[in-house]
């Protein structure tokens, strides 16, 4: 859907806790498939079916991969359970700590499997959507192309815009625009990256497409700007059937989003709301979706600041 802290110690107590209670409530199958032992520690069982259970959530696995990937997973329930032991003789599931976070686990994961049940009622799309999408995002498909993109995010305040943007079309190399803006006393931090159209944000990828080797875009963001150039590129087109599975997971994804978006909606409008205390004044804006919209991310012709790897997720 990666220093020891208190705060990662308690977030991995948490999870901890969790595996325990999910553990506990395979262990009351009567099911002796789901009860196969894998191993014993101490007084404790770790069955193939928690091995089984964590092996599917994991994407991509190949048939190749799955003993390896067995050994290495219940390997890591060894670790677990002897921690989860000790956790026990400390009873630090009565910590109210712990038990705060657990519950707000609960409500997370409650809440999550609610939405992935409201998520499952969008449809696969049709051949011929798949081929109108195909045919409406040339720049993703037919005339695809890899990205040598650098990014430059200056320091500058909305007034100082426009002298930033008179740097850049006087410079004929970003090297030297990036001499005009220290001379200036701008600061600025950058990075390169090489992105493969589908790799850019669908919002910003017509655009991009749009600029020649040696040429760079501009947007003014909340923390300063955002310069965009492409250093080159090169055409590697995509056709209708190596595309067709990615937008079809593609489009059945957006299908979710917009049903789980569109029931929040409603349960919103149904619910009796009250904002009380201090956030009785102003509810946060963007509370409906708990995020910007994407027209907004459109409308501001920005990448994600220091960004540009979000994008269709074809690999």
């Amino acid at each position: 859907m990666k220093p020891i802290s208190t705060g990662r110690t308690l977030a991995t107590v948490t999870s901890l806790a969790l595996a325990v209670a999910l553990l506990a409530a395979c262990g009351q199958k009567k099911d002796p498939a789901a009860t196969q032992a894998a191993a014993k520690v101490n007084k404790s069982e770790i069955t193939v079916h928690q091995i089984n259970f964590l092996l599917s959530q994991q994407r991509g696995l190949k048939p190749e991969q799955t003993d390896a990937a067995s050994r290495q997973v219940l390997e890591r329930l060894i670790d677990q359970e002897l921690a989860l032991q000790k956790a026990d003789e400390l009873k630090l599931d009565r910590d109210a700590r712990v038990v705060q976070q657990l519950e707000m686990a609960r409500r997370e994961l409650l809440a999550r499997a609610y939405l992935e049940k409201v998520g499952d009622a969008a449809t696969k799309p049709t051949a011929d959507e798949v081929k109108a999408y195909y045919d409406s995002k040339p720049a993703l498909f037919s005339e695809r192309r890899v990205y040598n993109l650098q990014e430059i995010l200056v320091e500058a305040k909305p007034e100082q815009a426009g002298a930033v943007r008179e740097m850049l079309a006087a410079a004929k190399t970003i090297p030297e625009f990036l001499e005009k803006l220290k001379a200036a006393g701008l600061r600025f931090n950058g990075n390169q990256a090489v992105r493969a159209a589908e790799q850019l944000p669908l919002a910003q990828l017509d655009a991009i497409a749009r600029l020649k080797d040696g040429q760079a875009m501009v947007a003014q963001g909340t923390n300063g700007l955002q310069v965009v150039a492409l250093a080159g590129s090169r055409t590697q087109t995509l056709t209708l059937d190596q595309a067709r599975p990615f937008i079809e997971q593609f489009l059945l994804a957006e299908r979710k989003r917009k049903l789980v978006e569109e029931q929040m909606k409603s349960l919103r409008k149904e619910a009796k709301l009250t904002y009380v205390g201090k956030f009785a004044d102003k509810p946060a804006s963007g509370a409906a979706s708990g995020a910007v919209a994407p027209a907004e991310a459109a409308a501001s012709g920005m990448l994600p600041s220091g960004d540009v790897s979000k994008g269709m997720g074809i690999k």
